[in-house]
Parts: structure tokens; sequence; C-alpha cells
């Protein structure tokens, strides 16, 4: 080119000196392309064999009663609300009482009469006895005295049985707590009517919460027996701890096909409630190859899930994928990496090259 721009020069032309120009331009114009601008990156990390996988579960109380009235009666008086802490034996409700307190007198009354009958014929007994020993009587009407007073006796019980049959009768329309807890729920309000079996309040002990997790047959098999489970409240500032205990249900549910893996929080464990989201880690062998990559890589775009990776050309290229669970700072990749490469930090800088 430089030969020719000299040729053109010499000959002194208008039109060589255009020449040489165009000559110049194409050939900063056909230069090598500059290179993209160095972007942050990460490689993707592999681990394999026994690991550590998360499944969501949720809060459950070990003890929680849905307190129901034993006989039917309007609600009368409501001493409790959502929320409320109750003592074992405290009352929440009453129901309407009256013709059962009505039916426990009366029960009190022929009590009191059956009472007045034994007397009166243990003392007319204790009399034939005396005449008798003395042979004024006969030994047939000793033992018509005697039958009265067993008789009498045995009224006198029957009617005692009775009476506190009807005192309990009029106690179940009295509704108590059944132990220290909270009262999580109350299904009723003041004159609505209480039926045998139909549940008025839920009460719970916050001090026995468990968390239970639904976990796939096919990883139930390859739990680690012995190894240590951890369970995570996202809604305390607990962290994650270790369950006091831990159980694995025998059933399998037909539905979902899972089992129910129960474990048990740290008595009185602070900010736990009922309904809870909650995590469970669990340890998993024989998991194969796992691939993460740092969350902060991973692109959202309305329905689509990518991260930017890095070519072997140098530049970055957007790509989809499928993740699974969260890991501190990374996330598991399923689909769409391998473990040789590179993903980009930047998603937006990337973006901007793209």
């Amino acid at each position: 080119m430089h030969a020719l721009a000299q040729t053109l020069i010499r000959r002194g032309t208008c039109r060589g000196i255009v020449a040489v120009a165009l000559l110049a331009l194409a050939a900063s114009a056909g230069g090598a392309p500059a290179a993209p601008a160095a972007l942050p990156t990460a490689a993707v990390v592999s681990s394999g064999g026994a690991d550590v996988s998360a499944f969501d579960g949720v809060v459950q109380a070990v003890r929680q009663t849905a307190v129901a009235a034993q006989v039917a009666g309007a609600v009368v008086a409501l001493d409790v609300k959502a929320g409320d802490t109750v003592n074992a034996g405290q009352v929440l409700l009453r129901l309407d009482a009256r013709a059962a307190e009505q039916t426990a007198a009366a029960g009190a009354a022929q009590v009191l009469a059956a009472r007045a009958t034994q007397e009166a014929a243990t003392r007319d007994f204790e009399r034939q006895q005396q005449l008798f020993q003395q042979n004024y009587i006969s030994k047939a009407a000793l033992e018509r005295a005697e039958a009265q007073y067993k008789a009498s006796q045995a009224e006198a019980a029957a009617q005692l049985a009775s009476a506190g049959a009807a005192r309990t009768q009029s106690g179940f329309y009295v509704v108590k707590a059944p132990y220290d807890g909270v009262v999580s729920d109350v299904a009723v309000v003041l004159g609505d009517m209480a039926m045998p079996g139909r549940s008025l309040l839920t009460v719970y002990d916050p001090r026995s919460l468990r968390v239970s997790v639904a976990v796939p047959q096919t990883v139930a098999a390859r739990l680690k027996a012995g190894a240590a489970m951890q369970v995570e409240l996202p809604g305390t500032t607990a962290g994650r701890i270790t369950p006091a205990k831990t159980q694995l249900l025998p059933t399998v549910d037909p539905a979902t096909h899972t089992l129910e893996l129960r474990l048990d929080l740290p008595v009185g464990m602070a900010g736990a409630t009922p309904g809870m989201f909650a995590r469970a880690w669990l340890p998993v062998s024989g998991s194969g190859t796992r691939l993460y990559v740092p969350a902060r890589a991973v692109v959202r775009r309305a329905e689509l899930t990518a991260v930017y990776v890095l070519g072997s050309d140098g530049r970055a290229l957007l790509r989809q994928v499928r993740l699974g669970p969260v890991s501190g700072d990374n996330v598991e990749v399923l689909t769409g990496l391998s473990a040789a490469e590179r993903v980009v930090l930047d998603p937006q800088a990337a973006a901007r090259l793209d």
C-alpha cells in the first residue's frame, strides 16, 4: 500500500491524494476488533458424594388440642381470646347450664330424702333387734325390718350416685384449659350453639414444637443414618439449630409419595410458633455431582432464569438454566452449565456488552 501511495503522490494528482486518504481509512477500519472489556467472573463449583439438601417444612405444635364441649348449649360467657396464655384448669368459656343445674339440685334433694329414709329404717331395725332379743317379736319380723334397712341403704346409695352424675353433667357446661398453653384460635362468639364434638377453641403448648418436612421417598432412602440434621427458621434470628429429636414416619403418602420427617425443636424456643415456614437441612448420601454458582450471577427476566457464561472467545453469552435450592451465597444449578465453565458476576455489565 505504501508503494502505491508513493506512486500516486509522485504523479501529483488530486485524485491520488484522495485515494491515499481512502486507503488509510480502509486500513484503520480493517484492523482487529477491540477486545471486550474485562468482566468479573467466577468458576462453576462442583461438589460430589454426600451433600446437604434443603427441604421446606412447617412448624407444628407437638401438643395442640381442639377444645370441644361434651354437651349441647348456648355460649353465655367467653373468657379468652386468640393469643391469650392460659393455665391448666382455667375456665375458657361457659355454656347455658340452667337445666343441668336444676337436675343437679333435684338429685341433691333426692339424696336428702333417701338418707332420711335410711336413718328411719336404721333406727327401726335397731329397735326390732332389741325386741327380738327380749322375745317380743318373731324372727320373721326381725328379718322384714332388716330387709327394709338394707333396701333403704341401697336406695340412698343409688340416689347419691345419681346426684353425682347430675353434678358431673352440670360441670360439662364449663369448658376448661386441658394444660398450660396459648389460645391460637377461638371459633365461637357469644350466643353460638355448642354441639358435642364441635371445636370451640384451639390451645397449643408453646414449649413443645417440631418441624414437619415432606421428604420424597427416593431421598428418604438416601438419608445418612446418624448424621446431624439442622433446622432453620427464616422468621427468627436463631440461625441453623440442631433438633432435639428426629423421627421419620414409616408410611408413605400415596398422593405425594413422600414421608413425613419430624424434627423436634429445643424446649421453649423463642420466636417459633405453629404454622411458621421452616427449612430442614438433611445430609443425603450418593447425591452425585452438584453444581453451584454465586446467586448474584443469576439473571431473572420475566419467566427466564439465566446466567452469562464466558465463551472461549472471551465474550459473555446469555444461557438459560434451571436452579435448585439456595445454599448461603450460592445457588445450585440443575441444568444448563458444566463444571468447566465460568459465569459473569455482573450481569448488567455483560448485558451492556451483549
